[in-house]
C-alpha cells in the first residue's frame, strides 16, 4: 500500500529549544518552510492551531496559491466558528489548492486552552458536539439543496452552500484522540485516524481499538492511520545520540526560561499526553529506536517522542509502524527548516524504495488467500 509523509507548516522558525526569531506569522518563512516540504518529497503539510497562534485557514491559502503540488492538512477547532461558515471556508481553500485539502478536526483535551476562546463545555460534550460538527460539515460538502439541521449543539434552517469543493466527494476528514469518546467519534467519522508516536505494542492496541469503532459504527471500512514522531538523524549511531542529548538539553532549557505559552505547567488533562508520560516513565528507549525523555521534557505535549539514529534506522523504525498498517507516517524536526531537508533526503527516499520494493515482490506473487494474518 502506499505511504505518505506529513510534515508541519509552522509560520515561524520557533520551536521547543529554540525562541522565533520575527513576528508570529512570518510570510516568508512560513512559504520558505512549506517549499521546502514540496521541493523534498513530502506529501503534505499540517497547519497547526492554537488559540493565540497565526490563523491557519489563510495562512494555508497562502501556502497553496504559491506552490504546486504540497497537499495541506488544515487544522480546525469546531469552537471557533459555526459548521456552515467553516464548511464555506474548507471549500473555498479546495478551490484555492485545486483539491488539495484535508481537514483535522481538533476536539481539544485542555480546558484552559478551550477557555481561552470561550469552550466551556466537558471533554465527553466536545467530542459529542465535533461528532455533529464533521456529520454537518460533510453534508454541506455534498448537498446542493437547502437543508436544515436540529441537534443537540447546533440548529439552522433552509441553508445550501454555493461553493463546492474540487475534490469528490468531499476532501478528507482526520482526527486524533486516545481516550474512548474519541475512538468512538473518530472511528465513526474520519478518514484518516491520527497517533502519537509509541511503542509498537501500544501503538498495534491503539489501531485496534480505532478499528473497533469503526466496526461498532457501521462502518465496513476504517481509517487509515497516521502516527507522529520527532525525528533526530545524524550520519553515525553516536552523533545522533550526541544530538539527541543536545536537542533534550535545549528542550529543559527553553522551558526553564519561562513557560512557553501553549504548553501548560503541570499534569496534562488529555488522554495522549498522559499515555506518553506514563511511557516514558517506563522507560526512555523502546523497540528500535524510540526515545521518550522528549516527551518527558515537554509533559507530553503534543507529538513529542523522538526516533533517533542513522537515517537507515529511522527509515526501519518508521517501516516498523508501517507495517502495523500506519501508511501516514508523520515527523517535525526541532530545527523546522534543516530537519525537513534532511528528512526529506535521507530517510524518505529509503523508506519509499522499501515499501515500493514490497509492493512489487506482492504484485510478482499474485493474489494471496485470506488467512489470520493478512486478514
Amino acid at each position: 500500500m502506499p505511504v505518505e509523509f506529513l510534515g508541519i507548516a509552522a509560520t515561524n522558525d520557533g520551536s521547543e529549544t529554540a525562541p522565533r526569531s520575527g513576528a508570529a506569522f512570518d510570510r516568508e518563512y512560513t512559504l520558505r518552510l512549506a517549499r521546502a516540504h514540496e521541493d523534498h518529497g513530502w506529501d503534505r503539510v499540517l497547519f497547526a492551531y492554537g488559540s493565540g497562534s497565526p490563523d491557519p485557514a489563510p495562512a494555508a491559502a497562502y501556502v497553496a496559491s504559491r506552490l504546486d503540488r504540497l497537499q495541506i492538512l488544515l487544522a480546525h477547532r469546531p469552537n471557533v466558528s459555526y459548521p456552515t461558515y467553516a464548511a464555506k471556508t474548507f471549500a473555498t481553500l479546495d478551490r484555492i489548492s485545486d483539491g488539495r485539502l484535508t481537514v483535522h478536526f481538533i476536539t481539544g483535551g485542555d480546558d484552559h486552552e478551550q477557555a481561552r476562546e470561550g469552550d466551556t463545555l466537558t471533554k465527553d460534550e466536545r467530542y459529542a458536539r465535533t461528532r455533529e460538527y464533521i456529520r454537518i460539515v460533510k453534508k454541506i460538502w455534498t448537498t446542493h439543496e437547502p437543508f436544515g439541521h436540529e441537534g443537540e449543539h447546533y440548529r439552522f434552517h433552509d441553508f445550501v452552500s454555493d461553493v463546492f469543493p474540487v475534490q469528490q466527494p468531499r476532501p478528507g476528514v482526520s482526527f486524533g484522540g486516545s481516550s474512548p469518546a474519541a475512538y468512538a467519534a473518530g472511528g465513526a467519522e474520519a478518514d484518516v485516524y491520527c497517533l502519537w508516536g509509541e511503542p509498537l505494542e501500544r501503538t498495534a492496541e491503539q489501531i485496534d481499538r480505532v478499528k473497533a469503532a469503526a466496526r461498532a459504527a457501521g462502518r465496513t471500512d476504517a481509517p487509515r492511520i497516521q502516527v507522529a514522531f520527532r525525528p533526530i538523524i545524524a550520519p553515525t549511531e553516536e552523533l545522533a545520540w550526541e544530538k539527541a542529548h543536545r536537542t533534550l538539553g535545549a528542550i529543559r532549557a527553553r522551558r526553564g526560561t519561562g513557560p512557553v505559552r501553549h504548553h501548560r505547567s503541570g499534569a496534562p488533562e488529555n488522554t495522549g499526553s498522559q499515555r506518553l508520560i506514563s511511557i516514558a516513565e517506563a522507560g526512555e528507549r523502546y523497540d528500535r529506536a524510540l526515545w521518550t525523555p522528549t516527551a518527558a521534557a515537554t509533559a507530553g505535549a503534543g507529538n513529542s517522542n523522538a526516533l533517533v539514529g542513522t537515517p537507515e534506522t529511522v527509515a526501519q523504525a518508521l517501516l516498523d509502524y508501517y507495517d502495523l498498517g500506519a501508511d501516514i507516517l508523520s515527523a517535525r524536526g526541532y530545527d523546522l527548516l534543516g530537519d525537513a531537508v534532511d528528512f526529506g533526503r535521507y530517510v524518505i527516499p529509503l523508506v519509499r524504495e522499501e515499501v515500493a520494493r514490497r509492493d512489487a515482490e506482492r504484485a510478482a506473487r499474485g493474489p494471496q488467500p485470506l488467512t489470520a494474518v493478512n486478514r
